[in-house]
């Protein structure tokens, strides 16, 4: 998971709610808050994203809320970018890290068995698909989700014998070296490129099931064409809903065509799951809802529990690595299997997928009413609480031969997330020219503070609105009702 560069503010120009006084909040506290930014400024790498939107501190956080060094305190449906299934410090999470911690229990194991490692993938196994879990092996690979794409890639390449890989336009897998490779914005390409069917901005311009089925098509072509120049590769790898490509969930049709093209022609899937799993989309794992039975899932961020952990699980036949084949010296995090653990039970037992699913539906329901009040909304789409508002330019005139979209607006979302931030609403940028406002709120997340979420978002999307109009650049006034002080429930 990355923010794209077009996503993150310019160098030397800071959000303006960073410079706002809180009334209560002592000029000491500033004074700190602002010392560590200056201080994180001069010293970390000119690669840093979210530090640069979201120019806060935190120091303390409990579920969806998180406060900063100066006081301030804020919705956080960023989630450590899907990372925090359960919120932040939630109770389970932090008994299951400090019972390892109190029992004297190694914290390196590399990859020895030990009882928390083993509560672990029975666990994971319980929740697994059940047709996939019978037949299924688990490789724990470096602690990052791109480490798991990367040994995926190891993976069928070793059984296969082959070496090509098939991904999707819009993708992302990660940003080491093959994992980029596969992803939407890559610049030097080994792998071959196909189209995700998506119906706002469809390659195709047609969009729904047509615009899958011609999607689906185009695969086979290339697969069965021997002058397409793709010799039969070694996997295809792709998201059930693409998240940095801008929340776009795959069509169920299309995922199992995927599985019927790729199981014929004898080609691995991998299903990337790192952002998408753990009951994020509705379904304790996004394959469900299509029914399919992938040849290998890369699973990372919330099986963690908040701690890096990534693993890749895949068909028992797969497995002919020879020992030592792939490894990682941080491969046996403890801590992060016991926080794992306790957040896949809890996510499991708590019915927080269908909880997920229930509440993304409504909140999906009421953005798309907001979406008929603002022209600058082109598109709200996502599945579970996996949501996402595309911004448009509303003054552009459309081709009326065409019945297409409008441009992306990336300086309005910049703008729509500078004033969620002024609100106390930690929200990610995303999608072609992150134009695309995400939320990837905790499952926990209640009933009101959804209600609050929702209302902070629609005053920052009113107020970039009437800024745009009056040519001010969606900077200008605090929107409907809120205050630049006002603290997060």
């Amino acid at each position: 998971m990355a923010v794209t560069e077009s996503a993150v503010v310019p160098v030397g120009r800071e959000p303006e709610e960073s410079r706002e006084r809180v009334p209560g909040v002592s000029e000491g506290a500033r004074a700190a808050h602002e010392g560590i930014l200056r201080r994180q400024s001069a010293r970390e790498s000119a690669a840093r994203t979210y530090a640069r939107a979201l120019p806060i501190v935190p120091v303390r956080a409990r579920g969806l809320t998180i406060e900063g060094a100066d006081g301030r305190r804020y919705l956080d449906c960023l989630s450590g970018a899907g990372t925090l299934a359960l919120g932040h410090n939630h109770p389970v999470v932090l008994e299951a890290i400090r019972k390892v911690l109190d029992s004297g229990a190694p914290l390196h194991v590399l990859d020895l068995a030990t009882p928390v490692k083993d509560a672990f993938t029975t666990e994971l196994f319980r929740t697994l698909p059940p047709e996939f879990a019978a037949r299924a092996r688990v490789q724990f690979c470096g602690p990052a989700g791109t480490d798991a794409v990367e040994a995926a890639f190891k993976l069928v390449r070793a059984a296969t014998g082959r070496t090509g890989m098939l991904a999707f336009t819009g993708a992302y897998h990660g940003m080491t070296a093959g994992a980029l490779e596969a992803s939407g914005g890559a610049t030097e390409v080994r792998v071959a490129r196909l189209p995700y069917p998506q119906d706002y901005r469809c390659p195709f311009g047609i969009g729904g099931e047509r615009g899958a089925e011609l999607a689906a098509r185009w695969t086979e072509s290339l697969l069965d064409d021997t002058k397409s120049g793709v010799p039969r590769p070694a996997g295809m790898i792709l998201e059930p809903v693409q998240g940095e490509g801008g929340v776009i969930p795959a069509p169920d049709d299309w995922m199992r065509r995927m599985r019927e093209i790729t199981a014929a022609r004898s080609i691995p899937l991998i299903a990337d799951e790192v952002q998408t799993g753990v009951g994020r989309t509705g379904a304790f794992w996004a394959v469900e809802h299509s029914g399919i039975t992938p040849d290998v899932m890369v699973l990372s961020k919330a099986i963690g529990g908040s701690l890096p952990l990534a693993v890749v699980v895949y068909r028992d036949d797969l497995d002919v690595w020879q020992p030592g084949a792939h490894a990682g010296t941080f491969r046996g995090n403890q801590l992060a299997m016991a926080a794992g653990t306790a957040t896949l039970a809890y996510v499991r037992e708590n019915g927080l997928a269908e909880r997920a699913a229930t509440l993304g539906s409504r909140m999906l329901n009421q953005l798309r009413g907001l979406a008929e009040e603002f022209p600058c909304i082109g598109d709200v789409r996502g599945r579970g609480l996996m949501i996402g508002v595309e911004l448009v330019d509303p003054e552009t005139a459309l081709d009326t031969t065409i019945d297409g979209p409008r441009p992306a607006a990336p300086e309005l979302a910049a703008a729509v997330q500078r004033e969620c931030l002024r609100r106390g609403l930690i929200v990610e940028l995303g999608g072609r020219r992150a134009s695309v406002v995400r939320l990837l709120p905790p499952l926990t997340i209640t009933d009101e503070q959804a209600t609050a979420v929702l209302d902070r978002l629609a005053d920052a999307v009113a107020t970039v609105a009437a800024a745009a109009r009056a040519g001010l650049g969606g900077s200008a006034g605090h929107g409907r009702d809120s205050a630049p002080g006002e603290h997060a429930g």
